[in-house]
């Protein structure tokens, strides 16, 4: 879980954030809940967003991965992709989330993969597919996050996230 590694982002992207003196990859991580929970993400754009998760320590009493583990996923990987899509003049507030749970898992690695569904001006809409690791879908979601404008006070906060 505490292995480093790097997010691929799409390199305008990239410049975009580096001018502001933002560290993406921070900025675009899991965060505080996401980093105990062992979530990744390894790939990041408004078109794709991917993830993983370790299944071992987000488990319900019946040793299954847990819903809101699953939620917590999905929720980090659309919001990522809202994030990316609003551009660093917007911030991404999820206003709706919700999970179909297909499948249970006990071990292994769950990979979630969000894509778009809809980019607009002041809403973003990603569908999230989380798999286990032969491919079965183990939960399907949605998110949908409200594209405000940075305030001034937000500046900050996100450059102290980077």
């Amino acid at each position: 879980m505490g292995e480093q590694h790097t997010v691929k982002f799409p390199q305008e992207i990239i410049n975009e954030y580096a001018a502001l003196g933002v560290d993406l990859p921070a900025l675009f991580s899991a965060g505080h809940l996401g980093t105990r929970m062992g979530v990744q993400i390894i790939e990041a754009s408004p078109e794709r967003v991917v993830g993983t998760m370790p299944v071992e320590g987000n488990t319900q009493p019946y040793g299954l991965l847990h819903g809101g583990a699953s939620a917590v996923l999905a929720e980090t990987l659309g919001s990522v992709g809202s994030m990316l899509h609003g551009g660093s003049s917007k911030i991404a507030v999820g206003v709706d989330l919700n999970c179909t749970h297909h499948r249970g898992v006990r071990s292994g690695l769950v990979t979630g993969v969000a894509s778009p569904v809809h980019r607009g001006r002041s809403t973003a809409t990603y569908e999230i597919v989380i798999s286990d690791e032969e491919g079965k879908r183990v939960c399907t979601a949605r998110l949908t996050c409200l594209l405000r404008d940075v305030n001034p006070g937000d500046e900050a906060r996100v450059r102290s996230a980077g």
